[in-house]
Protein backbone atom coordinates (compact mmCIF):
# COMPACT_ATOMS: atom_id res chain seq x y z
CA UNK A 1 0.00 0.00 0.00
CA UNK A 2 1.43 3.07 -0.93
CA UNK A 3 2.18 6.00 1.66
CA UNK A 4 -0.82 8.67 2.35
CA UNK A 5 0.64 12.14 1.20
CA UNK A 6 -1.05 15.75 0.18
CA UNK A 7 -0.77 15.47 -3.75
CA UNK A 8 1.80 18.33 -4.77
CA UNK A 9 -1.71 19.45 -7.35
CA UNK A 10 -3.46 20.42 -3.93
CA UNK A 11 -0.03 22.23 -2.41
CA UNK A 12 -0.55 25.42 -3.99
CA UNK A 13 2.12 26.38 -6.38
CA UNK A 14 3.46 29.50 -4.26
CA UNK A 15 4.97 27.07 -1.50
CA UNK A 16 5.67 24.23 -3.59
CA UNK A 17 9.57 24.84 -3.67
CA UNK A 18 9.28 26.06 0.16
CA UNK A 19 8.21 22.59 0.67
CA UNK A 20 10.41 20.94 -0.89
CA UNK A 21 13.46 22.59 0.12
CA UNK A 22 12.46 22.48 4.11
CA UNK A 23 15.69 21.05 5.93
CA UNK A 24 16.67 19.70 2.67
CA UNK A 25 20.52 19.59 3.38
CA UNK A 26 19.95 17.05 6.41
CA UNK A 27 17.93 14.66 4.17
CA UNK A 28 20.69 15.50 1.34
CA UNK A 29 23.17 14.24 3.98
CA UNK A 30 21.51 11.27 4.52
CA UNK A 31 20.75 10.68 1.11
CA UNK A 32 24.71 10.55 0.24
CA UNK A 33 25.37 8.31 3.05
CA UNK A 34 22.97 5.46 2.01
CA UNK A 35 24.34 5.73 -1.24
CA UNK A 36 27.88 5.55 0.32
CA UNK A 37 27.66 2.96 2.77
CA UNK A 38 25.49 -0.71 2.93
CA UNK A 39 24.47 0.04 6.21
CA UNK A 40 23.68 3.56 7.60
CA UNK A 41 21.91 3.91 11.33
CA UNK A 42 20.04 7.56 11.73
CA UNK A 43 20.04 8.63 15.18
CA UNK A 44 20.52 11.06 18.49
CA UNK A 45 21.50 11.26 21.78
CA UNK A 46 20.13 10.41 24.93
CA UNK A 47 17.94 7.99 22.72
CA UNK A 48 18.56 4.34 24.07
CA UNK A 49 17.54 2.87 20.54
CA UNK A 50 20.00 4.37 18.34
CA UNK A 51 22.68 2.83 20.89
CA UNK A 52 20.88 -0.61 20.80
CA UNK A 53 20.90 -0.74 17.19
CA UNK A 54 24.68 0.37 16.73
CA UNK A 55 25.53 -2.32 19.59
CA UNK A 56 23.60 -5.07 17.44
CA UNK A 57 25.69 -4.26 14.13
CA UNK A 58 29.12 -4.21 16.25
CA UNK A 59 28.62 -7.50 17.73
CA UNK A 60 27.76 -8.77 14.79
CA UNK A 61 30.77 -7.81 13.07
CA UNK A 62 29.01 -5.64 11.01
CA UNK A 63 30.59 -2.30 9.91
CA UNK A 64 28.25 0.58 9.39
CA UNK A 65 27.90 4.75 9.18
CA UNK A 66 25.95 6.50 12.10
CA UNK A 67 24.90 10.16 11.69
CA UNK A 68 23.61 11.66 14.86
CA UNK A 69 21.27 14.99 14.72
CA UNK A 70 20.87 16.36 17.69
CA UNK A 71 19.20 14.73 20.98
CA UNK A 72 15.72 15.40 22.79
CA UNK A 73 16.82 19.54 23.78
CA UNK A 74 17.49 20.27 20.39
CA UNK A 75 17.40 19.84 16.47
CA UNK A 76 13.93 18.23 16.88
CA UNK A 77 12.70 20.65 13.73
CA UNK A 78 15.46 19.15 11.41
CA UNK A 79 14.79 15.35 13.06
CA UNK A 80 11.02 16.22 11.86
CA UNK A 81 12.63 16.59 7.90
CA UNK A 82 13.77 13.00 8.40
CA UNK A 83 10.41 11.95 9.75
CA UNK A 84 8.56 13.41 6.87
CA UNK A 85 11.15 12.18 4.19
CA UNK A 86 10.97 8.61 5.31
CA UNK A 87 7.74 8.04 6.85
CA UNK A 88 9.33 6.43 9.87
CA UNK A 89 8.50 8.25 13.17
CA UNK A 90 11.24 7.20 15.21
CA UNK A 91 14.49 6.95 15.70
CA UNK A 92 17.09 5.39 14.69
CA UNK A 93 16.44 4.67 11.19
CA UNK A 94 18.19 1.72 9.88
CA UNK A 95 19.03 1.63 6.04
CA UNK A 96 20.55 -1.70 4.90
CA UNK A 97 21.56 -1.14 0.79
CA UNK A 98 19.57 2.02 0.26
CA UNK A 99 16.51 0.82 1.72
CA UNK A 100 14.63 1.77 5.41
CA UNK A 101 14.25 -1.48 7.06
CA UNK A 102 13.19 0.11 10.59
CA UNK A 103 14.51 0.84 14.05
CA UNK A 104 16.61 -1.19 16.24
CA UNK A 105 13.56 -3.82 16.97
CA UNK A 106 13.25 -4.15 13.34
CA UNK A 107 17.30 -4.66 12.79
CA UNK A 108 17.33 -7.63 15.89
CA UNK A 109 14.32 -9.14 13.76
CA UNK A 110 16.20 -9.00 10.72
CA UNK A 111 19.39 -9.89 12.25
CA UNK A 112 18.24 -13.19 14.18
CA UNK A 113 16.39 -14.29 10.70
CA UNK A 114 19.00 -14.16 8.81
CA UNK A 115 17.38 -11.38 6.70
CA UNK A 116 20.06 -8.60 7.04
CA UNK A 117 23.10 -11.63 5.74
CA UNK A 118 20.45 -11.38 2.69
CA UNK A 119 20.03 -8.03 2.38
CA UNK A 120 23.67 -7.56 1.73
CA UNK A 121 24.38 -10.24 -0.91
CA UNK A 122 21.98 -7.97 -2.90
Amino acid sequence: MPRHILEEARIHPAIRDLISQHQRDIVDEVERAVAQHDIVVVGMKQNPAPKQARKLLQASGLPFHYLEYGSYFNNWRRRNALKLWTGWPTFPMVFIKGSLIGGADDLAKLLASGGVASLLKN
